[in-house]
């Protein structure tokens, strides 16, 4: 986990279409702790959608928030459309948190919130990319990209840290 303080105000600048087409305006993320993952239907990390569901469950009321972006860039794990993307992540996993339009997340036509979270926080190694679906971004209350997980890590073993920033008042 590599942490960097930076702008919060660019955070709160990005409107984003949900997979409904609705544009979520992130200044409605102020004073909340988000993460943002990258996330597929068809990966062995598809799981995490459980455990990422329970955190929304137990924390959004905290101020937690979750927002998924679907992305088909890594082994073509998440070839389907926005509405049967959201039908399976709800029939097999109860997700509530908002799954959001499909983007790129590397390369040419990524998406610019990707561009600026990975800006923010490096991988592993200084490892620019996203290297696989679900990886996690974390952002705090002030807008501040802290943290970034790689896919391996399950959002239950970033509970704690989760609850850490939820329990910093900005």
């Amino acid at each position: 986990m590599n942490k960097t303080i930076r702008h919060p105000s660019q955070f709160y600048s990005f409107v984003i279409p949900d997979g409904n087409n609705n544009n979520i305006d992130f200044n409605q993320f102020r004073n909340k702790v988000v993460i943002i993952v990258n996330v597929a239907s068809l990966c062995g990390y598809t799981p995490q959608y459980k455990e990422l569901q329970q955190l929304y469950e137990k924390y959004h009321d905290r101020g937690l928030e979750i927002l998924g972006f679907p992305c088909n860039q890594f082994g073509n794990q998440e070839p389907g459309d926005e509405s049967n993307i959201a039908s399976f992540c709800q029939r097999h996993f109860g997700v509530t948190f908002p799954i959001m339009k499909k983007v790129y997340v590397n390369g040419d036509d990524e998406h610019e919130l990707y561009t600026y979270l990975k800006g923010q926080v490096k991988g592993v190694l200084g490892f620019r990319g996203v290297r696989w679906n679900f990886e996690k971004f974390i952002v705090n209350r002030d807008g501040q990209t802290v943290a970034r997980f790689t896919s391996i890590i399950t959002p239950l073993q970033f509970e704690t840290y989760i609850v850490t920033l939820l329990n910093q008042h900005s």
